[in-house]
């Protein structure tokens, strides 16, 4: 069994910023990428940020800049600073763990962004 489990998500004004944990636990034995999704309510869940095994990252454009992937191999975890946010990246936000070939998905934290 793969546990994976986000924390740090809440209300945030305009402008502020949170970070976010996310911890892979159980039968993993190597972990590829891991990744940070979300879903805003109505729209698709969408690729934010992903960093791999050797630390290459890739954001999506409207996060590039303002969000910050890191990981750490030894503990399994992986962190999203989110700075400068914006009503628009209110979502639920996912914490994904690509371990051979098969991917594993946390329940998501929940981010609002509001005045």
């Amino acid at each position: 069994q793969v546990q994976v489990v986000e924390s740090g998500g809440g209300l945030v004004q305009p402008g502020g910023s949170l970070r976010l944990s996310c911890a892979a636990s159980g039968s993993i034995f190597s972990i590829n990428a891991m990744g940070w999704y979300r879903q805003a309510p109505g729209k698709e869940r969408e690729l934010v940020a992903i960093i791999s095994s050797k630390g290459r990252t890739k954001y999506r454009d409207s996060v590039q800049g303002r969000f910050t992937i890191s990981r750490d191999n030894a503990k399994n975890t992986v962190e999203l600073q989110m700075n400068s946010l914006k009503f628009e990246d209110t979502a639920v936000y996912y914490c994904k763990v690509d371990s051979y070939g098969t991917d594993y998905w946390g329940k998501g934290t929940l981010v609002t962004v509001s005045s």
